[in-house]
């Protein structure tokens, strides 16, 4: 596996793979209307489900002890907290001006006191995360989220949040301001958070992934259903499936 020299780097690669899943668009519509890229989508997930089964799982299982453990929270807070001040530019492309200031004194806190981001003080001063992306913002503007689309890594998604993601991966407010070094750490902050959520919660992400009897069709529904509730447009416990659920009581 070839490691990317720089954080930049790596958000062009991932611009790249969601701007290629995007192209896709031009394959022939198949039978299904609410999912036309079907057959292209089921091949990308076909591939993320080799490098999970191959990479991923194979990490978090080495790597869960330490990523379970408050080293894993650490690096997971310290992850966080870099995509804050992306989350305050949406907030304020929103016109979501008090979540804005929320989430700017979030990042001020947890960047001193919280040593940078490694802790966490700033929730239980009042100041809990309120994310948000650019996907969001144009949902906010009034886009549809067009067509399901799976992306290579990154996994489900639509053409508005794959829009979105790549705006997101380079307009980050950090690239202008950190060293090609301290993004680089950042990136492997990224990654470490990405292997710790896996282990954190194995057994759920594997029920989906290789306990349903279409993993692909449960990875869609789900996407779909957590995405429009996260955006309010489905209310009620009903619309919401939560996959960490039973992770989290246990």
């Amino acid at each position: 596996m070839t490691v990317l020299t720089s954080a930049k780097s790596s958000r062009i690669t991932l611009a790249s793979l969601a701007a290629a899943a995007l192209l896709s668009a031009c394959a022939p519509a198949t039978r299904n209307p609410e999912d036309p890229l079907e057959p292209v989508n089921r091949a990308v997930h076909g591939f993320n489900l080799a490098a999970d089964r191959f990479v991923l799982r194979p990490a978090a299982v080495v790597t869960g002890p330490v990523l379970r453990s408050p080293v894993g929270t650490a690096i997971s807070n310290f992850s966080d907290n870099l995509g804050t001040p992306q989350a305050v530019a949406n907030h304020l492309l929103q016109a979501r001006f008090a979540d804005a200031t929320h989430s700017a004194w979030r990042f001020a806190v947890n960047s001193t006191i919280g040593l940078a981001g490694l802790f966490d003080p700033a929730t239980a001063m009042g100041l809990e995360e309120r994310d948000t992306d650019f996907g969001a913002t144009l949902n906010a503007w009034g886009a549809g989220e067009g067509p399901f689309v799976m992306l290579p890594i990154r996994g489900p998604s639509n053409a508005r949040d794959a829009v979105g993601e790549v705006v997101d991966l380079l307009t980050d407010p950090l690239d202008n301001v950190l060293s090609d070094g301290q993004q680089e750490v950042a990136t492997g902050a990224f990654v470490l958070s990405k292997v710790g959520d896996r282990a954190r919660y194995f057994e759920t992400v594997d029920s989906i992934l290789y306990g349903s009897a279409d993993s692909y069709a449960q990875t869609r529904l789900m996407y779909q259903q957590n995405r429009r509730f996260e955006l309010g447009q489905e209310a009620g416990d009903d619309a919401f499936i939560d996959p960490y659920e039973d992770a989290d009581s246990n």
